[in-house]
């Protein structure tokens, strides 16, 4: 290549971003953090002045009341048959719903839009919003509990779920199609077949996520954990909240290595 062509190629390759371009990126992401913080009332100075309370607090918390373990065991078990339930719950029911949301299995927008629209909306009440709407129906207890992470997990499975099933290589479909499978045949052993392993990865996802969640549900009477998480911070025992935390902490750390692992082995 001689000095000419060097010369044609640098001025035809492709100029960098304009740096104004950038610019503008920043002045607009600093100009949404100053809008947002100016309308929540929050300033470096608050949090400055408030940090110090939280060693404060961390000290009131340790030693833990290690005798409390006995006190807790139950209601963190109670929590964990609430996730288990609440989850296969909403995971059988997000199935059917998840299909009826996906465009590659009922093309007719009408079928669809609205299934998508439902999921919108149970995704859109937060977890103790639904807890508390079931306290208010069933009393307080484990079943309010158990019935909002169900809701929730509809929404949560059923949204990961339909996209999976979007994303499925159409071939075999197609392949069903031209000898005369029925929509049934078609979901059972073209679709089914493609989504098991990430449908078991959302499940246990899912499962990890109502944990977190089920041990606050108490605090709005929807049995589990929360309950004491709700008792020991009104009387100001740091030191039993602080055993509430490590167990729960304990237990979301079995989760989750079991969940690896199982993950490891499916996907």
């Amino acid at each position: 290549m001689n000095k000419n062509d060097k010369k044609h190629s640098i001025l035809m390759a492709p100029s960098p971003p304009a740096k104004t371009k950038h610019i503008w990126t920043v002045l607009l992401v600093v100009l949404l953090l100053w809008w947002s913080a100016y309308k929540t009332d929050s300033s470096f100075s608050d949090l400055t002045l408030g940090f110090p309370n939280m060693f404060d607090l961390l000290v009131q918390m340790w030693p833990p009341n290690w005798e409390y373990f006995e006190r807790i065991l139950e209601p963190m078990l109670e929590t964990i048959r609430m996730a288990v339930i609440g989850t296969t719950l909403g995971a059988i029911i997000a199935v059917p719903l998840a299909l009826l949301c996906a465009n590659n299995i009922f093309r007719v927008s009408f079928i669809y839009y609205p299934f998508r629209f439902i999921l919108n909306l149970i995704r859109t009440i937060p977890d103790l919003l639904l807890a508390s709407i079931f306290v208010a129906i069933f009393g307080l207890g484990a079943l309010p509990g158990m019935l909002a992470l169900s809701v929730f997990s509809i929404g949560l499975i059923a949204k990961l779920l339909y996209e999976a099933i979007e994303s499925i290589e159409p071939g075999p479909l197609e392949a069903m199609t031209a000898v005369g499978a029925n929509k049934v045949q078609w979901i059972f052993f073209g679709v089914i077949p493609q989504i098991t392993a990430h449908f078991t990865s959302y499940i246990l996802y899912t499962f990890e996520v109502n944990i977190r969640a089920a041990a606050i549900l108490g605090l709005v009477g929807a049995g589990g954990i929360g309950e004491y998480y709700d008792k020991t911070l009104g009387f100001l025992e740091y030191d039993k909240t602080a055993s509430i935390i490590i167990l729960t902490l304990l237990i979301v750390l079995i989760i989750d290595y079991i969940s690896t692992k199982l993950r490891e082995k499916l996907l």
